[in-house]
């Protein structure tokens, strides 16, 4: 089975299952205790705190460690709403945001926030005039802002968007969960004030993510009790899965610190190149300058996605249209009708997502079992 459906999930790396495995057995007490052993897992906590900031070029005491991706993106909203208040404030996110940021900023409006959109071009990159436009510094607010994008793999002008909400007094949140472990993503150079993350996108088991939150911004917790966390995201911490996390973060930065992915760019670069060549009437899709180096979305003219995937899964390839969250949905992707596609397009599209794991056999196979599922359903 060749797997090319890595923004969905990835593998667990090896060393990180190797690094989890001692603190399911020997290593099995609670962080929170008096007593050395307790003591000596606490310090495993703040090793993988230190290697996930290290990623993304915080300081440790910015890092909490939450469940997942999407709890740390409703940890931020949700704080966020609460600081500016409902009243005379005002929210802009992009279109192509994930579920996990629109639908807690939808469930924002029904309660009397002002929350607006903005466009993309169709390249799928923010509309930078359309966010000056819209911030209103006469108003507290904040914008969300994904880092690069789940299906297409655009990267947003995050330093743009920093630069104007900083500029109108705002706060800037980033669901940066495509990006980190990807491509270099440095909060010490764009002054996000908070960054969301999810290990099972980068090789580390699912169910941990991380929020970093800029030292001096103000946070009210979402989740509150003993006070773990810093008394940010209380609960008993998953250590297992946290010092997985922080292993598969520093496997990540020494592959960026090393080449920075080169050869899975390298790998979809070709991948792109074998369908061109062997199949007519494809469009690939978003920005092709700014892009994660993992992710190809291509579009077949006269092919619908719903035709093509069984016919990919029963010839041993397993991708998708796009977002898992989305599997099963019949409606167009969201993303893509805000690139300026027609419906027939949007549902022609297949997301191909690559890993370190991915290799040339595979690729030039997968490009090949495209091919005749293509000719098949035409």
């Amino acid at each position: 089975m060749i797997y090319l459906d890595s923004n969905a999930t990835t593998q667990v790396h090896p060393e990180v299952i190797e690094a989890m495995l001692p603190y399911f057995t020997e290593h099995w007490h609670n962080p929170s205790s008096g007593y050395e052993a307790g003591k000596a897992i606490k310090s495993a906590v703040e090793t993988a705190r230190e290697q996930v900031a290290e990623l993304i070029g915080a300081k440790t005491s910015e890092i909490v460690f939450t469940g997942c991706g999407t709890e740390s993106n409703n940890m931020a909203l949700k704080s966020l709403a609460r600081l500016v208040g409902r009243k005379n404030s005002k929210i802009l996110t992009s279109v192509i945001e994930h579920s996990a940021v629109l639908r807690p900023i939808e469930a924002m409006t029904a309660v009397g926030f002002e929350a607006e959109r903005i466009g993309t071009d169709e390249d799928g990159r923010l509309c930078i005039d359309e966010l000056s436009e819209k911030i209103d510094s006469s108003k507290p607010g904040f914008a969300s802002v994904m880092w690069a994008n789940n299906e297409s793999g655009v990267i947003q002008p995050m330093a743009q968007v920093c630069e104007i909400s900083k500029n109108a007094g705002w706060t800037v949140h980033t669901d940066a969960i495509q990006a980190v472990g990807k491509i270099p993503v440095r909060v010490d150079k764009i002054p996000v004030d908070f960054l969301s993350i999810s290990g099972h996108k980068f090789h580390a088991p699912k169910g941990v993510g991380a929020l970093f939150i800029r030292e001096g911004v103000n946070f009210e917790p979402m989740i509150r009790g003993g006070g773990q966390e810093s008394g940010r995201r209380s609960g008993t911490e998953n250590v297992p899965y946290i010092v997985g996390f922080g292993k598969a973060a520093s496997i990540m930065k020494s592959a960026l610190d090393r080449d920075n992915h080169a050869g899975i760019t390298g790998l979809r670069d070709d991948f792109e190149k074998q369908l061109s060549d062997s199949i007519d009437n494809i469009y690939f899709n978003g920005s092709r300058e700014h892009r994660t180096g993992n992710v190809a979305h291509v579009s077949f003219e006269g092919c619908t996605a719903d035709a093509l995937l069984p016919l990919l899964d029963s010839a041993g390839l397993q991708c998708s249209a796009g977002s898992a969250c989305m599997t099963g949905k019949s409606q167009p992707s969201h993303v893509q009708k805000a690139m300026g596609f027609s419906d027939e397009r949007a549902f022609s599209s297949l997301r191909i997502s690559l890993s370190m794991f991915t290799t040339k056999a595979e690729i030039d196979q997968a490009a090949g079992i495209i091919r005749d599922a293509v000719r098949t359903v035409r």
